[in-house]
């Protein structure tokens, strides 16, 4: 799994969309606070984002990859990290609704964050499909955000992975069930996170058991079925474990998916499937004759 990296220092202001604000002054409702807010991120205007959120000591804040914001200091450094290591941010925001009782305001906003690192031909881009709720409030004429949870969409990928009611299937070993045909998944897989593009191998056995070149990692499949494939994994190096849950290609090379937290070191708990990211699996060794 990636470090707590650039992918969970974004937070809300990651959501980079560009809509017409106007610029300067204070914004006279929390819907332009947050739509500033974002063209500031775009624009990497760390001086705006400052001004339009509080700086209390005390407010907590979540984003993915299990990470938790205390203050602003913190954020402030991550965010200047990320500043410097991308060429480019943008993010078209999907659906944004805000709702508002005196000097108090809530949102909830699903967008799709992209970014872009590298020159010339070597320019990545890479887009995380996100959510974001939080709470702004005026003080002194401003609105300010307080505070904000992010987290990942269903991954998608070309459309919903599983239905909701398979997404957490009991953690059963893979079995044959009827008549369907467990994919033979032995042999070596390239696995890439596709945000922090870490790259590492899994040597799994049939059933999709194995370690990983990654703080003494282990795979281990729970549930196979309808090409949906669901697991653990447990890190450990790095004093860590979670989930997966993937798509295998029809002709068994490749599968894509997402992974997520589940503990953190002594943070356990983690809600399943809310912090974590996207996945991209190659074969690099060949199919087992019998199963092709």
């Amino acid at each position: 799994m990636p470090r707590l990296g650039w992918f969970v220092c974004g937070s809300l202001f990651l959501v980079i969309g560009l809509a017409p604000v106007a610029n300067g002054g204070d914004p006279p409702d929390p819907e332009t606070a947050i739509r500033q807010m974002i063209r500031a991120n775009a624009e990497k205007d760390l001086p705006t984002l400052s001004r339009l959120m509080a700086h209390d000591a005390d407010i907590v804040s979540y984003s993915v990859g299990g990470r938790k914001y205390v203050g602003w200091p913190e954020f402030e450094r991550e965010m200047r990290e990320e500043f410097i290591n991308t060429r480019k941010i943008e993010i078209p925001i999907n659906e944004l609704k805000v709702w508002t009782k005196g000097d108090l305001a809530w949102f909830t906003m699903e967008l799709d964050y992209t970014r872009y690192v590298g020159e010339g031909a070597e320019v990545k881009r890479t887009v995380l499909p996100l959510r974001e709720t939080g709470v702004l409030e005026r003080r002194a004429g401003r609105w300010q955000l307080l505070s904000w949870h992010e987290s990942f969409r269903s991954a998608q990928l070309g459309g919903p992975l599983a239905s909701p009611s398979m997404t957490m299937g009991s953690q059963k070993l893979v079995s044959n069930d009827g008549a369907a045909t467990v994919p033979d998944l032995s042999g070596e897989w390239e696995i890439l996170e596709v945000e922090d593009e870490k790259r590492y191998k899994a040597t799994l056995d049939k059933n999709g058991n194995g370690p990983y070149t990654q703080h003494g990692g282990r795979f281990v499949t729970t549930k196979i079925a309808d090409r949906l494939w669901q697991g653990t994994w447990q890190q450990p190096g790095n004093d860590r474990e979670g989930g997966f849950e993937v798509l295998l290609s029809e002709d068994g090379t490749q599968a894509k998916g997402v992974w997520w937290y589940t503990r953190v070191g002594t943070h356990k708990n983690i809600p399943p499937r809310e912090h974590g990211g996207t996945y991209q699996w190659n074969r690099l060794t060949p199919i087992p004759a019998n199963t092709q």
